[in-house]
């Protein structure tokens, strides 16, 4: 092993039916360092991390762990951890009615009585050791989402650990919660553990990372110091292409310009849902993308998910083409030709036991009856032309969805609502989690389906995105629309501005 490396990963091979997930990969860790695995969606990270926790057995190569004179065998994660590997994945596998020191120290004694006294001061040690904000006996459940990856971090690393997996870890905070959470990291690499950081947000590698690693279609691409690789090149070395600039995107696509353009096809009056936004107003015209922005909280998916009955509305109309409209629910919308692709696609979206094509056909189905099927033909039929279109990466159409990687899972839910051609299609955060790459197609496909005529709601976190595919963006603050821009207004700084308030706040 080479001098300093906690863990050495040599020539690594892993297949599922149908795909070659892991070819030759070689990946190594050096102690005291923070390490980026970035690739793809599908480009073999989870694999790669689920071999090293022995959660997949490898068919291929060899693992070699600081302070073992041989390559160690690893089959489940229980073996991981007692090698000094430890994982916090972006789920949190914590147990919220318990204290913060029980879920810390939970199935880790081996005898029968617990030193409760002992547990706690030891819990509380280690979180003032690694200035965490929370006490040893306070539920778990009362602190923030950040505090409880940073528990969960404090579990990982007093077992000893020396390889730390992060996966994800950082999802679900805030800008400061992501201070807080690569503060608790920079102390752990000072003291001399080796940190794998996977995520999908590149400022984040740049600000926390020493060395990144490639991987690319289950290849490795190569290993560098961050200092050596600007990001326009790490973009080019996980999509396999050389990348102009992106941010032109909506230059490439032409603008619908259909003599109904100007026409409002859906609009809301003083909408309001049980999940405790303010009534609004909303419009949209045919072929238009416009959008909702705002901090998280502050009522964005609140706001499309009354338009499609997705929460209980308790006031305000919803007019199709100036006719008054009932939505009370999902088939209402649907039947009136809008489509909703949820935020969260692993509750309401996929269905994990069925196959690509039977989640594809599923929005079509139930529009159509259930006392009605698709022949297989004509469900086959419908996947195929789906999965080439969207670039859907999946051995077969009757694969499992749940085996897919999360950004082709996205694009099977982006399929199954396209397949039932809606008027109104609106997408919630239908980027996140997913890599760079397939990020540019969405935004892409979105242009192209406004400019034939579909009318598209956009929501993202990440503000360039919202401004790179919408001409309208509504801003919303603490549940209620506080602003509305368009034109030269479509800056970064306008709608930051717009989302603090400040200057004259226009209620709409």
């Amino acid at each position: 092993m080479k001098d300093k490396a906690v863990l050495e990963m040599k020539n690594i091979h892993k297949s599922f039916p149908g795909v070659h997930a892991l070819q030759g990969v070689d990946f190594t860790l050096c102690e005291g360092e923070i390490h980026a695995l970035m690739g793809e969606n599908g480009a073999g990270k989870s694999t790669l991390i689920k071999v090293l926790t022995g959660v997949y057995n490898k068919e291929e190569g060899q693992i070699f762990i600081k302070g073992k004179e041989k390559a160690v065998s690893i089959h489940s994660p229980q073996e991981a951890q007692k090698l000094g590997i430890s994982t916090v994945y972006q789920e949190i596998t914590l147990c919220p009615n318990l204290s913060v020191a029980e879920n810390m120290y939970i199935g880790r004694s081996d005898s029968l009585y617990q030193n409760w006294k002992k547990m706690n001061a030891d819990a509380d040690q280690i979180l003032k050791a690694l200035d965490i904000p929370a006490e040893a006996t306070q539920q778990l459940a009362s602190c923030s989402i950040a505090v409880q990856q940073m528990v969960a971090i404090a579990r990982a690393v007093d077992m000893d650990c020396k390889v730390l997996i992060l996966d994800e870890p950082t999802s679900s905070l805030d800008e400061q919660e992501v201070e807080k959470l690569f503060r608790l990291m920079r102390e752990l690499r000072a003291k001399g553990v080796g940190i794998i950081f996977v995520t999908h947000f590149l400022d984040q590698v740049y600000e926390v990372c020493d060395k990144i690693t490639v991987l690319r279609d289950g290849k490795l691409v190569g290993e560098y110091e961050i200092k050596d690789l600007p990001r326009v090149k790490l973009v080019s070395k996980m999509l396999g292409k050389d990348l102009d600039d992106m941010s032109d995107i909506k230059g490439e696509q032409s603008v619908y310009s259909g003599k109904d353009a100007n026409e409002r096809i859906f609009e809301t009056e003083g909408l309001v849902s049980n999940a405790g936004i303010k009534p609004f107003d909303f419009y949209i015209k045919k072929g238009e993308v416009n959008g909702f922005t705002g901090l998280l909280g502050s009522g964005r998916s609140e706001c499309v998910r009354a338009i499609f009955g997705a929460d209980r509305v308790i006031g305000g109309t919803v007019k199709k083409n100036g006719k008054v409209i009932k939505i009370t629910k999902p088939l209402d919308a649907m039947k009136n030709g809008i489509a909703y692709l949820p935020e969260d696609r692993k509750i309401d979206g996929i269905v994990g036991d069925l196959s690509v094509r039977e989640n594809i056909i599923l929005a079509l189905q139930v529009l159509r009856g259930f006392f009605r099927p698709f022949s297989k033909a004509q469900a086959n039929k419908f996947a195929e032309e789906y999965i080439k279109l969207l670039g859907i990466k999946t051995a077969s159409a009757d694969t499992p969805i749940k085996s897919l990687s999360g950004g082709n899972q996205q694009k099977v839910i982006l399929a199954r609502w396209l397949l039932t051609n809606p008027e109104y299609l609106i997408l919630d955060e239908p980027t996140r989690g997913i890599d760079v790459g397939t990020k540019i197609d969405i935004q892409k496909l979105v242009l192209k389906l406004a400019s034939e005529g579909m009318s598209i709601t956009f929501i993202s976190s990440e503000t360039d995105e919202m401004l790179r595919t919408c001409s309208r963006l509504i801003v919303m603050r603490d549940r209620k629309v506080v602003g509305e821009l368009s034109g030269e207004d479509l800056t970064q700084n306008k709608i930051m501005s717009t989302i603090a308030g400040g200057e004259k706040d226009h209620e709409q």
